[in-house]
């Protein structure tokens, strides 16, 4: 991470702030606002309460994000689909290194910056920290971002969602009568960053495809109270376990979708150890903000642009805006009835997350909304092109059902009327200059 920030830095696209600021509550309210304003990463130097510097925002654009792993931000889906492949190691090579690593210094978990972000959250959270765990069974390693909440130096209560990876390894733990070992990472590589939060199966390794990614084995280094190895370049590092059958209350927190979720029974992490770089810098995510958003409407999309273009022709590319539980496909059609398949299959690619689908033609922007809306609203017939499905199930915590139901939107062109839907243009508007015109603007 440390060389990521590094980079911004010489390329003038980080904001530092070495003015104090309080972790509580300041420091979000400023990222907020500098987030929406300039929408750049920012360090702050100076946190109230503790020696380490907070860094934020640093993965918040698809730019910055196809830079990580070096490819094209406008063809995202594809080049991320080819890159991880679901595949294992770095092109047949062994995707870690074994490094030991004695530069490092031992803290309490006070010590790092308790950061406490909306209004009516219960303490202190950490939400940027990936957890690395093993299946009890198989050995088989995960990356995966949960909200801890801090309690005491011993103690974190964790939101482990039903179905997640990291929620069944702790059942199984549970179910052998044991603790299960885990620790958080907190400035990892910065190709895990979106690996962890890749829906991948249940079988592959997040960091062994954040390795494939980087083209190049990553380091590792033994924890000093876990029997786990841990990126060697992580900036912190968090060891514990999962206690068995012991759940406690966690909550409320202000989460990504904009609301709190209320107080609930949540697993307990009993913290071990925590180590330190030397010069450490603490990774932030402001809920709900692009940095964190992000992550999950790109993995989703590569999902079902994956899916998809496994099973039809002519999908040309996927994005979920403006938010994670609306996809939207661009299409080359093929047939009549073409938009229609995309959208029966696009729920059976993606279950959970597709709670809208809009499919449009070619010629659409589609991480432009507004032209969204335009071909939506000029291309579509409520009444013949809108499916709604009633009473099925989308996202996964939802008790009361207030994301049930589907609803489908075929904003392509009439399939036999084409040529009557031809988008005007203006020839020369590619070729204008406007400084030629407006010297003085």
């Amino acid at each position: 991470m440390r060389d990521y920030i590094a980079r911004l830095r010489e390329h003038g696209e980080l904001l530092v702030v070495d003015k104090e600021i309080d972790p509580f509550h300041e420091l979000a309210a400023v990222t907020h606002a500098a987030q929406k304003r300039w929408g750049k990463p920012i360090l702050f130097n100076k946190v109230k309460g503790t020696r380490f510097p907070v860094v934020t925002n640093i993965y918040g654009s698809r730019e910055r994000l196809a830079e990580v792993i070096g490819i094209d931000a406008k063809d995202f889906c594809r080049q991320w689909s080819n890159l991880a492949n679901l595949g294992k190691g770095t092109n047949g090579a062994e995707p870690f290194v074994a490094v030991e690593d004695n530069d490092l210094i031992e803290c309490k978990l006070s010590d790092l910056p308790l950061i406490t972000y909306s209004d009516r959250d219960a303490a202190p959270y950490f939400t940027s920290a990936m957890f690395i765990a093993k299946d009890p069974e198989t050995g088989v390693g995960n990356l995966s971002y949960h909200r801890s909440m801090y309690v005491s130096d011993n103690e974190l209560r964790c939101r482990l969602a039903p179905r997640h990876h990291l929620t069944i390894y702790h059942e199984k733990a549970e179910k052998m009568g044991k603790p299960l070992e885990a620790a958080m990472l907190i400035g990892a590589p910065a190709t895990s960053f979106l690996t962890a939060a890749a829906p991948l199966p249940y079988d592959v390794d997040e960091l062994e495809v954040a390795a494939r990614l980087k083209g190049a084995p990553i380091a590792m280094r033994k924890c000093k109270h876990i029997d786990l190895e841990v990126p060697a370049d992580t900036e912190i590092v968090i060891e514990g376990r999962f206690l068995p059958n012991e759940r406690r209350p966690e909550g409320p927190f202000g989460e990504f979708m904009g609301y709190y979720v209320p107080e609930g029974p949540n697993a307990v992490f009993e913290v071990l150890g925590v180590t330190v770089r030397r010069d450490a810098v603490f990774h932030s995510i402001l809920c709900g903000s692009a940095e964190e958003v992000l992550t999950l409407e790109l993995s989703v999309s590569a999902n079902i642009y994956q899916r998809l273009s496994a099973a039809l022709p002519g999908i040309l590319d996927v994005t979920c805006q403006p938010f994670v539980t609306h996809a939207i496909i661009k299409i080359d059609p093929q047939f009549e009835g073409h938009a229609r398949q995309v959208m029966l299959a696009t729920i059976g690619a993606e279950p959970i997350w597709a709670k809208v689908i809009t499919v449009v033609d070619e010629d659409v922007n589609i991480y432009d909304m507004d032209d969204v809306m335009w071909a939506i609203l000029t291309r579509c017939r409520p009444d013949k092109d809108m499916i709604i499905i009633p009473e099925t199930p989308s996202f996964y915590r939802d008790e009361a059902k207030d994301h049930w139901g589907r609803l489908l939107i075929d904003a392509t062109k009439p399939f036999h009327r084409r040529e009557e839907f031809e988008r005007k243009k203006i020839r020369l508007a590619d070729t204008v200059d406007l400084a030629d015109w407006f010297p003085n603007a």
